[in-house]
């Protein structure tokens, strides 16, 4: 079983439609040897500066820029059901690899990988592979 991720439903159910996943579930489609689940935008986004130190919580110009030496993300709270799904579909054992079907360029990888990431999945994924 394959796990194509998308960056939004649109573009999930058209790919669905073209490989015959045609069974609807929450938060994606399933047949054929497919589910074919989406992003929803930034499912995954930059931790507020309060998460790096108590003392971001209040602003002061004082402490700009703030430059973390690593970077912490966050789930957004708007999508969190989505991620969910997601990562529950990534860990499925019949699901052997994924498809990276985000749109094409710099914000539709990051989306895709930040996800990924987030979820903590080890499996492969098409440009993983190549």
């Amino acid at each position: 079983m394959k796990l194509v991720i998308a960056e939004k439903p649109s573009v999930a159910q058209s790919i669905a439609k073209v490989i015959g996943a045609d069974k609807r579930e929450d938060g994606y489609l399933e047949g054929n040897g497919y589910l074919v689940s989406w992003c929803v935008g930034h499912l995954v986004e930059l931790a507020p500066p309060e998460a790096y130190d108590e003392k971001y919580e209040k602003w002061r110009y004082s402490d700009l820029p703030i430059l973390p030496s690593e970077w912490k993300y966050q789930i957004s709270n708007t999508t969190r059901n989505q991620f969910g799904i997601l990562k529950k579909l990534m860990e499925r054992e019949d699901v052997t690899g994924l498809v990276e079907a985000t749109d094409a360029g710099r914000e539709g990888e990051l989306i895709f990988r930040l996800v990924y990431h987030q979820a903590k999945c080890k499996k492969p994924y098409i440009i993983s592979i190549i």
